[in-house]
């Protein structure tokens, strides 16, 4: 926990507001595998990370909502009934927070918060997930309303469809409001069962490397996938009416309708199968303390993404293949939507800066650009720490 970031917080509401806040750390998220299986149904493992947004709040004896971000020195004021979203891009994730959490019939007044974290925006690690758990969990504390960390996570998701445009799974909200120290949690994607696995690293972390690039493709290239999965699904239904998504199937049945799809539908479909699989795979190995096997599992992973599914970039691919040629790392892919991005390394510890004095120079020659780095150790998740 970052208590000097925490202190800064506290100290900046008493100089605002009088009496002492609540206090939240509200952590970002990684995904250790399972990518693009959930518009399919499938099974995604991800974890609560170091980086956080902390807040600090406290009730007010009127109806106004004053939110300060401490980041960007930025400050906006709504009453907790209006009905038009604020102007400041940043407030629209909480003040539909405000909306939902009156939608569902609960009753809060006004509130003072000041937020700011270390979650770096862009890198993949979800920033705005963290922003909304850890508001709707300062709401829910402050007003009494007891509100479940299922009931939270979909809160979130809510505020992020309807308020900030953005048609986002509820991985990212669910990974932030049920993370656990030392463990990363399997969630199944049809049905929000979910189930922990140790991730005990040892003398290991994780590393994000950021590309710094985000291509154009990415957005058209997401709903391509998504069409090249349901034309797979549909192919296979003719002959399993059982089988509802990919998830169902296995590669025997995907094998059984070669004829009748192309042959890049068929590579997408044996893709998200085979990374369902790995996704198991991966939590058998990390409750063996297997991390050898687990880092294999993060390159056929990549491998997938890159020559199968075709959403990493040249860059990624570069990050990914010359961490083959360390001995200390177990395993590189891409994470995320791809076309830019990061990618998610385990690393041994003592070896991070070796890592960084060995790819930044690579990367900046051959891409004229600088990479960035981020260490990330799972953590709780969302909870009161003050």
């Amino acid at each position: 926990m970052n208590n000097s970031l925490l202190e800064q917080i506290e100290k900046k509401y008493k100089e605002l507001y009088s009496g002492k806040p609540l206090l939240i750390r509200a952590p970002g998220r990684i995904n250790l595998i399972g990518e693009h299986t959930d518009y399919n149904e499938g099974y995604v493992l991800p974890c609560a990370v170091s980086p956080a947004i902390y807040f600090a709040a406290g009730l007010r004896n009127d109806n106004k909502v004053c939110l300060n971000s401490f980041d960007y020195g930025s400050f906006c004021e709504f009453e907790i009934s209006q009905k038009e979203t604020p102007k400041e891009q940043w407030a629209s994730y909480l003040y539909g927070i405000t909306r939902i959490i009156q939608e569902k019939g609960y009753k809060i007044g006004g509130f003072n918060c000041v937020f700011g974290g270390d979650v770096p925006v862009g890198a993949g690690m979800s920033s705005s997930a963290a922003l909304e758990s850890g508001l709707c969990l300062a709401i829910s504390t402050l007003f009494n309303l007891n509100l479940d960390k299922m009931e939270m996570a979909k809160i979130g998701q809510k505020s992020e469809h309807e308020y900030v445009g953005v048609k986002c799974g509820i991985m990212d909200q669910f990974a932030s409001i049920f993370g656990k120290k030392d463990h990363c949690v399997r969630l199944d994607c049809r049905n929000l069962e979910y189930e922990y696995s140790k991730l005990e690293l040892k003398d290991y972390i994780f590393v994000l490397t950021d590309s710094k690039v985000k291509h154009s493709l990415a957005s058209s290239e997401y709903n391509t996938r998504r069409e090249e999965c349901a034309m797979g699904v549909k192919a296979l239904q003719k002959k399993y009416p059982q089988i509802k998504n990919l998830r169902d199937a296995n590669i025997e049945q995907l094998q059984s309708v070669i004829g009748e799809i192309t042959d890049t539908v068929y590579n997408r479909c044996k893709y998200v199968i085979e990374e369902d699989n790995r996704v198991i795979e991966a939590c058998n190995t990390l409750n063996n303390n297997n991390l050898t096997r687990f880092g294999e599992l993060l390159y056929l992973s990549h491998n997938g993404l890159s020559k199968l599914y075709e959403v990493s970039c040249k860059e990624l691919d570069f990050l990914v293949d010359k961490t083959k040629q360390m001995d200390y790392i177990l395993g590189s892919r891409m994470m995320g939507g791809g076309f830019g991005g990061c990618t998610l390394s385990l690393i041994k510890a003592d070896k991070l800066e070796e890592y960084k004095n060995t790819i930044l120079p690579l990367y900046t020659k051959e891409f004229g650009h600088e990479c960035k780095f981020y260490a990330a150790t799972a953590e709780d998740g969302t909870k009161v720490v003050g």
